[in-house]
This record gives structure tokens, sequence and C-alpha cells, in this order.
């Protein structure tokens, strides 16, 4: 079923039954002013940015439920595809902010805004806040309400850039508080990742499987490619695919130190196409070429 599009700020008021915005290109909309819409593959062409209290799905990170319940924020970017059905018996609170993609053009933000992944993140790797966090960015959001609120002048815009920027850098130091606090569940994705890579690097068929990508590790973890680079750049201070690269490696030295095998041979089984794509990325890693690194064990 193709999805229905909202193009506009003001047409989500409309599909929401509320009054025209007051500002057509950024919204504070106030869940507990209205019923809860059915999100029925909906997509926006503008940013939201939720804080939603009052759900009473049991809600679970991994085999754990989540230690801060207060609040509930999730970051939907443009063009992305939103489902789900309300629940009768929440009683749902908070706020979303609508940011339409035309209120940043020409200000720093628009160069900024795809650095934060959290936008990509699934609905299951939301942020959750406590109660002096939930504070934090409620004045943001009330700042950010009073400014377009007021009479409109030259500084308007900044200003609500300003907030806006605030806004993603506090969302930012508390996602990374969240993957320090939720040390359990995060290194258990981090043990299923090495079990992972080991498991696939041991296989005999990878001539026709290649090399492991990084949409393939994030599906078999069960969560998605941003949330996981995000986790590991925290807890290990490597991407997805530096971690891949060094399992790759490790395996790679196993075989040139215990084995007589050719380099292109092991390259091969590595799931390399070509000897010299191997022969580069090993040099690049260990700043030895693999039969340099062979014969130090000659």
């Amino acid at each position: 079923m193709k999805p229905l599009k909202i193009k506009t700020i003001s047409e989500m008021h409309q599909f929401l039954g509320l009054p025209q915005p007051e500002h057509p290109l950024i919204s504070v909309i106030n869940f507990e002013t209205l019923e809860t819409p059915t999100m029925d593959r909906v997509m926006f062409d503008f940013y939201s940015i939720a804080l939603k209290k009052g759900c009473q799905n049991n809600l679970f990170y991994g085999q754990q439920s989540f230690d801060f319940n207060d609040g509930l924020m999730m970051f939907v970017a443009p063009n992305q595809i939103l489902t789900g059905q309300p629940n009768s018996e929440d009683n749902i609170t908070g706020w979303t902010l609508l940011i339409h993609p035309d209120l940043i053009w020409g200000t720093s933000l628009v160069n900024t805004i795809s650095k934060y992944d959290f936008f990509d993140y699934a609905v299951n790797e939301a942020l959750f806040l406590s109660e002096k966090e939930e504070n934090i960015l409620g004045g943001i959001i009330n700042n950010i309400k009073t400014e377009y609120q007021s009479n409109i002048d030259k500084f308007s815009k900044q200003i609500i850039i300003t907030q806006i920027e605030s806004l993603l850098s506090y969302s930012e130091r508390f996602y990374n508080r969240q993957f320090l606090t939720r040390e359990r569940s995060n290194c258990q994705i981090l043990d299923q990742l090495e079990f992972l890579l080991n498991d696939y690097f041991n296989q005999e068929d990878l001539t026709s499987k290649g090399l492991p990508s990084v949409q393939f590790i994030s599906e078999k973890l069960n969560v998605s490619k941003s949330y996981l680079r995000g986790l590991l750049k925290n807890l290990t201070g490597l991407s997805t695919q530096q971690l891949i690269h060094v399992k790759l490696i490790e395996k790679a030295k196993e075989k040139l130190s215990t084995s007589e095998l050719p380099i292109s041979e092991i390259a091969y089984q590595l799931g390399f196409e070509h000897s010299q794509s191997f022969n580069k990325l090993f040099k690049a890693k260990t700043k030895l070429s693999p039969l340099k690194f062979r014969a130090r064990f000659n």
C-alpha cells in the first residue's frame, strides 16, 4: 500500500485536526491537545522530533526493559515511513517538534544535521530520558515556541536555528549516556558481533560470499546500521567497518603465520576476489605487506 505523504507542516496540522500553524516551517504540537491518530504508512517531507510519555506498551531493548521510563524520544528524518496503531489505554503526553527543511537552508544547520545518526535509528533504538534530561529539552522547546510565536524579525530565524542545534547537541549527549548506562545490553551486542565475525570468517565458502557488509552485520544483530555505528564508536572507538577489518586482519595473520598457502589463496579464502585488494588492505592496516609479515615467522 502506498504511504500517505504529508508534504507541509500545514498539511500535518490538518491531518491532526489542528488549526493552521503559527509559522509555516516550524511547529511544536502537544500530544495532550489531540487524540492520537493512526500512523499507518505515513511519510513526512519534514523532520519530526518527538518526546512521548504515558505509553503503556512493554518496551524492551535487547532482553532488558528500559531503565528510564519517563520519556521516550524519537527522531524522524524526511521520507521515512511511519506505521503504528493507537493504544486505547495510552494516555500520551509530551510534544513533537516539526521542522521543514526549508527553514534550515542557508544556515549552519544544513551542513551539520546529517551528522546526527539518530535520525536513522529504528523505533526500538529510541532515546530514554531521565526527568532532568526531559526538563532540559523541554526548556529548549519552550524557547523555540516562544520565538516563533513572537513578532518575526531579522533575528528570529537564527535564534530558532540556534535552539534546534542545542536540542540536537543535548540529544547526542544523552544518547552517549544511554550507550554507557546500558553497559550490559551493549556489551552483549559487542559479544554477539565478535561471535558473528568469528563464525563468518571460519566458514569454508567465503569465496562465494565475499566480505561481510555492514548491512549484513546490522541485520544479524537486529539493530540499525546507524545505531550500531554509534554504539561501537562509543564502546571501542571504531566503526562497524573498521571492526570487520580488524577481525579480517586477525584471520589473515593467523593463516599467514601458520600455513604455507600462497597469498592469493589466502586472499581468496577470506572473500577477496582479487589478491591485490587484500594486499592493499593488509598493508594499510599493518604497515607490512603479507609477504613481509609472513617472513617474520620463517
